[in-house]
């Protein structure tokens, strides 16, 4: 059957595909336009290439189970999808997470932010032809992913935070990595400023190409950097604060003309902001002993002691298990039971621990939130991502629907690329950082 815009296209015009399997529309979206030469006519964007199914996957998880979906959503910062879902949930359950775990929630979160915020500006300077700035960007992206990595065990695919808090507390050598990541990303934003900003070729891509108006921004549900490029002021973690982000001072950058220049400066300027609250964060955070640390501490009489504890007490886990010890969860773990996965030392060690642990993961037990339904939202790389769930008192979810951002900032590129060139198309499309598994799920 024809397409909209093949019926509609006039004969002295032309209709040519761009995408799916065109590079920058990254194998995930395709693009009919019809030109008059090199002038687009008209668009049409087809959407749903990497379409997964995820609410309807969702509803037929454990609350507890479809935790790694959500990293899948934007694989870019998968930890602000994990940070969207929990909190969604810990409003149902009524759960108060403990100090440390927001400030950890916080400073990983900001971490994905500008990995994501990275990998946009990455690709869009690539395919305009600036591959230095490609390489610079994810150098600073590897510094940050070491840290991500050293803390949850994974470098996209994390699923750490968790309902009621974290998986695990910080590395011992966090304050070093994260220091060396902050001062690495800080030099690289400093040498791509100088290499694009003033740049006479870069300038020419972006000022004044795929302007949209504040009121036109708004009608289509942007939110995010796109929105905050066109002046107007809106970012989730000023509007509706959560975690610990009203007690840090952190500014929220915006732009005025809201063309593709703007979508770049924006989310540079919002890196900047990310990196003060981080740094912040890093200092007022909580402190707390590491239960495995016995620095001053005689081995031998460490030994002898361990001698007289309780089995559970004396268990030594294994490495991947790093930060998740049962001293620990008071610091990054809800309290009550019922929640998260009961600590390993008592699984291991006692036939309460192991049966409690059995109940937790088995069918018809585990996480029921009571009757009722909550929408919760959070600051994602591309706007507000927000979770809207509905709960039968199972412990599946009877509904779940994810707000994604990408999806309206998307919905826009006709009316952006209508009246421009093909060439427009590339910085315009790279400008909205569209993720395919937020925007199909």
């Amino acid at each position: 059957m024809p397409s909209r815009l093949q019926r509609q296209a006039r004969q002295d015009t032309l209709l040519l595909n761009m995408g799916p399997s065109h590079p920058a529309m990254h194998g995930t979206i395709r693009i009919m336009l019809e030109l008059d030469g090199e002038r687009i006519v008209n668009s049409e964007v087809e959407v749903g290439y990497l379409h997964r199914g995820f609410e309807k996957t969702c509803e037929h998880r454990t609350y507890f189970n479809l935790l790694p979906y959500t990293d899948r959503l934007n694989y870019v910062s998968p930890l602000i999808n994990n940070l969207g879902y929990v909190m969604t949930l810990e409003k149902m359950l009524g759960l108060e997470v403990p100090e440390r775990a927001k400030y950890i929630r916080v400073i990983m979160s900001e971490l994905s932010r500008i990995s994501d915020h990275l990998t946009c500006l990455a690709a869009m300077a690539m395919e305009c032809g600036a591959f230095t700035v490609f390489l610079y960007k994810m150098k600073a992206r590897e510094f940050l992913w070491d840290v991500v990595e050293q803390t949850t065990g994974a470098r996209m695919t994390t699923s750490y935070i968790r309902i009621g808090g974290v998986r695990a507390d910080l590395h011992p050598d966090f304050d070093t990595g994260l220091r060396k990541a902050v001062s690495e990303t800080r030099n690289v934003l400093k040498d791509v400023h100088g290499l694009l900003d003033k740049n006479k070729i870069f300038l020419n891509r972006t000022r004044d190409v795929a302007v949209m108006s504040r009121e036109d921004a708004i009608a289509f549900g942007w939110t995010g950097p796109c929105l905050r490029s066109t002046g107007v002021y809106y970012d989730v973690r000023k509007a509706f604060p959560y975690l610990v982000y009203d007690r840090l001072d952190w500014e929220v950058p915006l732009g005025d003309r809201g063309d593709n220049y703007d979508r770049y400066m924006v989310r540079m300027l919002e890196m900047e902001q990310s990196l003060r609250i981080i740094e912040q964060a890093a200092i007022r955070i909580p402190r707390t002993p590491r239960a495995f640390c016995v620095d001053g501490i005689d081995p031998a009489d460490a030994i002898r002691a361990s001698r007289r504890r309780r089995p559970e007490e004396n268990i030594r886990l294994s490495p991947n298990l790093e930060g998740s010890e049962k001293t620990l969860h008071p610091d990054i773990l809800s309290r009550g039971s019922g929640f998260a996965v009961p600590p390993k030392e008592d699984t291991y060690t006692t036939i309460e621990g192991l049966i409690s642990h059995f109940k937790f993961f088995m069918r018809g037990h585990g996480i029921r939130p009571p009757k009722g339904e909550a929408y919760c939202a959070v600051e994602g790389g591309n706007g507000e991502l927000g979770f809207y769930i509905v709960s039968d008192g199972t412990d599946r979810p009877y509904r779940l629907h994810l707000r994604a951002p990408c999806f309206h900032v998307v919905s826009a590129l006709e009316h952006l690329i209508r009246g421009r060139y093909v060439a427009d198309v590339i910085p315009t499309f790279g400008s909205m950082n569209m993720i395919g598994g937020e925007l199909d799920r």
